[in-house]
C-alpha cells in the first residue's frame, strides 16, 4: 500500500471512531469516491473537536490557521512535504487537488470553528444558522462534488437545508456536553423568548422554559430536515447519496421527545442497527 492510500485507509479508521454515523452513511458510497468521503468527514471531525484537546482558545486558533495555511499552500513543494506526515491533511489535500474542490469552502469552514473555542453564547438564530451552513452544509455541498454533483442552485439548496438540519440535531444532542463546558448553542433570542439566559442553563435549571426552547429549537431542525428533502427529491441519482445521513435526525429528535428524556443527563444515542437500518432504506 502506498503512502496516500494508507492516509485514506487511516482516514476511514478515525473517521469510525469519531463520527460513527457519517462512517456507516459511506458504506454505501461507491468503491471510488469513498476515500475521498473519509478524507472530508475526517477533516472535519478533527477539526469541530480542536477545543476538546487545547487548554485554551489561542492554541485552537493555532491549529485553526495551521489548516487555513495548508489549504491555502501551493500543491507542491515545502508545504506538501510538511503534510506528508499528517495523514487526514494529506488525504484531504489530494482529494481537493484531484477533484478540484473549492477551497474557499473549508477555508470558510475553519474561521467558523473559531466559534468553538470560546464561551460566548450564540447571539441569534440567524447567527447559528448561519454557523450551521459555513460548518455542516459545506460537508454536505462538497460530498455532492465528490459524488458527481453540478454544485448548482438544486444542490445549493439542498446542502443549505441539510446542513441545518443535521447541525441543529447534533447541537441539541451535545446539550448536556455543552452545559458541562460552558458553551451555550441556543441562540439568546430563542431563550429570551422563554425567559432564560445562558446563566439560566449552566446552573442546570429546568422547567417550561428550557423545555419549550428546546421543542422550538427541534422544531426548526424538522423545518430544515423537510425542505431538505424536497430539495434533494430534485438531484441526480448517485449525487443524492451525500444526502443518506439524513435519514438520522428524525431517530434522534424522537429520543429528545421521550417522556425520561433529561437535557441536562441525557446524551442522547440510538442503537446502531436502527440508524444502519435506517441508512439502507433511504438508499433504497
Amino acid at each position: 500500500m502506498d503512502r496516500l492510500a494508507e492516509h485514506y485507509a487511516l482516514c476511514g479508521v478515525a473517521l469510525r471512531d469519531s463520527d460513527r454515523d457519517r462512517w456507516l452513511a459511506c458504506l454505501f458510497a461507491p468503491d471510488a469516491e469513498r476515500p475521498h468521503l473519509f478524507a472530508l468527514y475526517a477533516f472535519n471531525a478533527e477539526v469541530s473537536r480542536i477545543r476538546e484537546h487545547v487548554s485554551q482558545p489561542i492554541l485552537g486558533e493555532m491549529r485553526l490557521q495551521w489548516w487555513i495555511e495548508a489549504l491555502n499552500g501551493s500543491p507542491g513543494g515545502e508545504v506538501r512535504g510538511d503534510l506528508h506526515a499528517h495523514p487526514v491533511a494529506d488525504a484531504l489535500l489530494s482529494t481537493v487537488e484531484t477533484l478540484s474542490l473549492p477551497r474557499k469552502t473549508l477555508v470558510d469552514l475553519l474561521e467558523a470553528r473559531r466559534f468553538d473555542l470560546y464561551d460566548d453564547p450564540a447571539p441569534d438564530l440567524h447567527f447559528l444558522e448561519a454557523y450551521c451552513g459555513e460548518t455542516c452544509s459545506s460537508l454536505f455541498r462538497l460530498a455532492g462534488l465528490i459524488l458527481g454533483g453540478t454544485g448548482g442552485k438544486e444542490s445549493a439548496e439542498a446542502a443549505g437545508h441539510a446542513g441545518c438540519a443535521y447541525a441543529l440535531t447534533g447541537l441539541l444532542r451535545a446539550f448536556p456536553w455543552h452545559v458541562v463546558h460552558h458553551q451555550c448553542y441556543l441562540p439568546r433570542d430563542v431563550l429570551q423568548r422563554h425567559g432564560l439566559e445562558p446563566r439560566n442553563l449552566f446552573a442546570r435549571e429546568d422547567g417550561p422554559g428550557l423545555r419549550s426552547a428546546l421543542a422550538e429549537m427541534r422544531a426548526l431542525a424538522r423545518d430544515h430536515l423537510s425542505r431538505a428533502r424536497q430539495a434533494v427529491a430534485a438531484l441526480q441519482t448517485q449525487e443524492r447519496l451525500a444526502y443518506l445521513p439524513l435519514a438520522l435526525p428524525e431517530l434522534y429528535l424522537r429520543e429528545m421527545e421521550r417522556r425520561d428524556y433529561d437535557p441536562y443527563k441525557t446524551l442522547v444515542e440510538v442503537a446502531q442497527w436502527r440508524r444502519q437500518w435506517a441508512l439502507w432504506r433511504a438508499k433504497i
